[in-house]
This record gives C-alpha cells, sequence and structure tokens, in this order.
C-alpha cells in the first residue's frame, strides 16, 4: 500500500512448536524477503500458509495485512490486521495501519479509534523507526481533524441551548464540554499529607457561596491601606518558600530563601503572630472572622502575598483537602494570572477567589509591579461539625507520634 514503505516489516518469527521446523522458518525467510522486494503477491500467498499453521503469530498476520495492502485487497488487508490486533491489542504498527485502512474507506469514527489507540502506544517520536514516522504524522492529522470536527459540530448545536439559557449560570458545563472536546484536561486533588475522601474536585468556588465573605471584600481598602503601613516600613516579611538546606527542593529551587515571592504572616500554622497582627487590626479581625480550620500546628493560615515582578510560581499542590483557600486581591497589575487544574482566572481587585489548593494550581506576575494578595483558609464547607472534630483529633493524634521519636521502632 503507498502509506506504508516497503521496509516496513514486522519483525517474524516462527511460533510455538515450530521453531525447530526448518520448512517453517525457511518459508518465514522467504516470505519476509519476498516483501522487502515488494513481490507481494508471492509474499501473501508465503504468509497466507504461515497464518495456517501457525495462526497464533501476530506478526504472521501483520505481515500478510501490508502484502494484501500492496496489492489493494483492502478487505483481505482489515481482515489480517483485525486478527493481528485479537492477538496484540497493542501492536503499534497493526493500529497505524488499520487507521489508514478505515480513514482511506471512509470509515472516518473507525480511523480515530485506532489512530488513538496508537498514538497512546507509540514511544517518543525521536525514537520511532523513520519508516514508522510518515504513518504517526499521519495519525496525528486524522486525529486532529477529528476532533476539530466533532468540537465545531457540538459547539454550533449548543449555541442554541446557551441562548435559550442566557443568564444562566453554566460554568460547570462550559468545563465539561471544554473536556469533552481536549479543550481542557482533568485534574484530581493530590493532597501532600491528609486525603479526606467524598470532597468535590471543584476548582474555584463561587463566592455567593459564603456569605461572610462580603464583609471583607468591601473593606478591601482598608486592608490595602494596612498592607502599604508595613511594607513602607519593609520589615516582617519573609520568603514563602524556607526548604532547609539539603532538602529535596525540586520545583522550588529558584524560589527557597528567596524575596521574590514573599510574606507578611498573621496566622502561621494556627499560631498568631502578635506583632504583625497589632500592625494589621483591621484585617487581623476581618480574617478572624472567616471560618478558619482548627488544625493545631497547620491551620488556620493568614498573610499577605507579594510577587515581585517577573516571577512565577511553579505549579504545585496543598496539604490537605478538609480547607479552602481565599483570595482577597489588593493590588494586581496587568500580566499576572492564576491557574487552577484547567481553569485560568485573573486576579480583581476586591473580589474574592475561592479555591482547592490540593488541585495543581500556579501564578504568575510578568508585569514590571508588585502584585500584592491577602491569602488565608477556611473549613472545607462540605465537612460536617464533627467531622472537623474529628479530623482535628486525628491530626493532633499524628504529631503526637511524630513528637515521639518513635521508641521502640
Amino acid at each position: 500500500m503507498d502509506c506504508v514503505a516497503a521496509g516496513v516489516i514486522a519483525f517474524d518469527r516462527a511460533g510455538p512448536g515450530l521453531s525447530d521446523s526448518m520448512n517453517t522458518a525457511s518459508m518465514a525467510d522467504e516470505a519476509a524477503r519476498a516483501l522487502w522486494a515488494r513481490d507481494a503477491k508471492t509474499a501473501a500467498g508465503l504468509y497466507q500458509a504461515l497464518t495456517q499453521r501457525d495462526p497464533q503469530t501476530a506478526s504472521h498476520w501483520l505481515n500478510l495485512a501490508i502484502a494484501q495492502g500492496q496489492l489493494g485487497d483492502r478487505d483481505a488487508e482489515r481482515a489480517a490486521l483485525d486478527e493481528a490486533l485479537a492477538l496484540e491489542p497493542r501492536l503499534l504498527l497493526a493500529l497505524l495501519l488499520k487507521g489508514a485502512n478505515l480513514a482511506d474507506r471512509g470509515d472516518g469514527h473507525g480511523a480515530n479509534d485506532s489512530y488513538q489507540a496508537a498514538l497512546a502506544v507509540a514511544p517518543p517520536f525521536e525514537r520511532l523507526p523513520p519508516d514508522l514516522r510518515p504513518l504517526i504524522r499521519r495519525a496525528h492529522a486524522h486525529v486532529g481533524r477529528f476532533l476539530a470536527a466533532r468540537e465545531q459540530l457540538l459547539r454550533e448545536r449548543m449555541a442554541e441551548a446557551y441562548r435559550d439559557l442566557a443568564g444562566a449560570k453554566t460554568e460547570r458545563f462550559d468545563q465539561a464540554l471544554d473536556v469533552l472536546v481536549g479543550r481542557k484536561s482533568i485534574y484530581r486533588q493530590q493532597p501532600h499529607s491528609f486525603y479526606f475522601p467524598g470532597l468535590p474536585e471543584t476548582q474555584f468556588y463561587d463566592r455567593e457561596a459564603f456569605p461572610w465573605l462580603g464583609e471583607i471584600e468591601r473593606n478591601t481598602d482598608v486592608i490595602r491601606a494596612e498592607f502599604e503601613a508595613v511594607w513602607r516600613e519593609d520589615h516582617g516579611f519573609v520568603p514563602y518558600i524556607e526548604h532547609p538546606r539539603g532538602a529535596p527542593v525540586d520545583q522550588w529551587a529558584e524560589l527557597n530563601h528567596s524575596p521574590r515571592w514573599s510574606v507578611f504572616h498573621l496566622i502561621r500554622n494556627s499560631a498568631e503572630a502578635p506583632e504583625n497582627a497589632a500592625r494589621c487590626p483591621k484585617t487581623f479581625d476581618l480574617v478572624r472572622s472567616a471560618p478558619g480550620p482548627a488544625l493545631v500546628n497547620r491551620s488556620p493560615n493568614a498573610m499577605f502575598s507579594l510577587l515581585k515582578p517577573r516571577t512565577r510560581i511553579p505549579p504545585h499542590t496543598g496539604d490537605t483537602n478538609v480547607r479552602l483557600v481565599v483570595h482577597i486581591p489588593l493590588i494586581v497589575p496587568e500580566q499576572t494570572g492564576f491557574r487552577v487544574g484547567n481553569d485560568t482566572r485573573p486576579w480583581r481587585v476586591g473580589e474574592a477567589l475561592i479555591f482547592n489548593d490540593t488541585i495543581e494550581h500556579e501564578a504568575w506576575n510578568d508585569s514590571d509591579q508588585l502584585r500584592v494578595v491577602l491569602i488565608f483558609d477556611i473549613w472545607h464547607p462540605d465537612l460536617s461539625p464533627d467531622e472537623r472534630a474529628l479530623v482535628g483529633r486525628l491530626l493532633a493524634a499524628q504529631d503526637e507520634f511524630r513528637a515521639s521519636g518513635a521508641p521502640g521502632l
């Protein structure tokens, strides 16, 4: 067939029980030579005989398919490919050839399925044999066209539904549609220290779901003024990332002990910072009005977070999903942004963002100015009072074990 170079021949070997047969081995060698020489008729006859003698060897069926394709018998080619894939469903060349077969016959859906399966098992492009690369390129091109055509039809059909629902909240459906058409990926909760099952994997939460939040947002100017006062005094700010020397810092190497991302703590791992709190009394009172988690040595936390110009916080996840994190943007230049999972949003001064920080998130300040956000954490609203109490007791017990040094082990 035109899309397969003559050199693309599956590695062939006589199957179990036939390895000691010179006739079978000679037949396989002769068949391979015929296929290399593009003597498709001879190769097809020999591979047909080999599949009858040894129907459990996938390479016989695959090479038979190549020969049938060179002869232009697309039905026989497809049948042989199906036999090969029944024996080895992840056989890359068979999947690619089946995709090409179906595409040439106008079966766009079937070709897409086969090509998607091939791309899922294919090694990186640079590690592919040269003869396979045109087939991989064709697979990518077909899948790209298929997905674009599907997305176009789906969005056209949904346009009327959106018009009928003008003004409705469709953010969750929008995300579902984006995931379906491949525009966005699915992100899962990945807490570092403690996972509570059954909590939703919501990335951003609606501000309206937190009735106490309005009072904090209304005081944005007061909060910003208190920040600016402490910023002018220029003390009390510490790097957010402070891994000890010799610790594996991975993606934090650039920001470890760096003032490019610094914070002014009001509450740190459940411990209040009295001196700092006294310098920002209104901000401290407002943060204390939120339902902060009661987790000794962990939470609540509250801080001013400063991201200096041309600084990026790499993708990362937080400690536990029993809490949510709140951002109150105070100073937001252009060219700044924030992503949680597959949802990227701008900060807007005085407009809170509430998110699950155990879902991968990142932030950036590509501007020439300082970006400042008030950050604090709150209980996850789906936890009952009893569950909150149990979590607090459990994590306290874990701390007790850690402090004990695990004697006797």
